[in-house]
């Protein structure tokens, strides 16, 4: 009997196998996202793709954590597990409650997610009590790297920014404002886009307007999100791959919010594995 944990995004599924013994094997493959996927691409990404890795494997629980598994969509997920894993005891959710578990494990805490796109909740120690809507990248996603993103291109092309740290800009992404225009207007995955500003940012964000645009950001994230819960007794923790990397600047936002830090992490996997491996006393990361 083996515990199966799935980590999945639009762009690659992680796929976690706990044995009997404690011993722990880890696949990938292509992303599964009942938004953008189709039943059928689903589950022949499964089918071929992961389960021929897992022969005479047999499943007892099965986690499944993905972007996209909203109340409306999961259901597609579920299904589509049910046939291929019969006898196995299923649970779909969010990729904000993978976070919460894998954060805050059995204890209640409040959860964000900052990576291509932004999001929060608050978490009794199983399940989410409460989720501000991030709202996308056009509305929402404050802190998140299509909104840094989104927000230092427009400095760049309308000059908010100094001429030395544009003119480092274009020469190292080669890119014009006409190209930018077509990529955020007119052709598909604009959000993405605009996250992949994020490593120039980074190479930058000890520049001291670069580092106001930062913090400016991570700040408004905190206002129109993380606050909304009126918890300001619990530490707020986070993950993803913004989180990880601009922890200097958010640690500063935190400080003019007076919100105290807890957890920082680039992935759930390890979170998650120790979650549904120990109980609410054992949980150590």
């Amino acid at each position: 009997m083996a515990t199966l944990i799935v980590d999945s995004g639009s762009t690659k599924t992680d796929w976690i196998i706990i044995a009997g013994d404690g011993s722990i094997k880890t696949f990938k493959t292509e992303g599964i996202n009942p938004v953008v996927g189709s039943i059928n691409i689903i589950n022949k990404t499964i089918t071929e793709n992961f389960m021929p890795q897992i022969e005479g494997t047999e499943i007892d629980r099965l986690f499944f954590y993905g972007a996209g598994c909203t109340k409306n969509k999961k259901h597609l997920i579920e299904e589509c597990l049910a046939k291929i894993f019969p006898k196995t005891e299923i649970e779909v959710a969010s990729d904000v409650l993978a976070a919460a578990r894998a954060l805050c494990g059995h204890k209640e805490g409040i959860a964000c997610i900052l990576g291509t796109g932004s999001n929060s909740c608050l978490f009794n120690g199983k399940d989410i009590v409460e989720n501000i809507s991030p709202l996308g990248y056009i509305l929402g996603d404050e802190g998140s790297g299509a909104v840094l993103g989104r927000t230092f291109i427009s400095d760049v092309l309308k000059g908010e920014l100094p001429q030395d740290i544009r003119d480092n800009f274009f020469e190292e992404t080669h890119l014009t404002e006409e190209l930018i225009i077509e990529n955020v207007y007119s052709k598909p995955m604009p959000n993405r886009f605009l996250a992949s500003f994020v490593p120039f940012l980074l190479r930058h964000h000890h520049d001291s307007q670069i580092a106001e645009l930062l913090v400016a950001n991570f700040r408004r994230f905190l206002q129109r999100n993380v606050k909304k819960y009126n918890r300001p007794d619990l530490p707020i923790n986070f993950i993803g791959g913004v989180a990880n990397s601009f922890l200097e600047e958010i640690s500063v936002a935190l400080k003019i919010e007076h919100i105290t830090l807890g957890r920082v992490e680039q992935s759930p996997q390890k979170g998650l594995i120790c979650y549904h491996t120990t109980s609410a006393s054992e949980f150590i990361i």
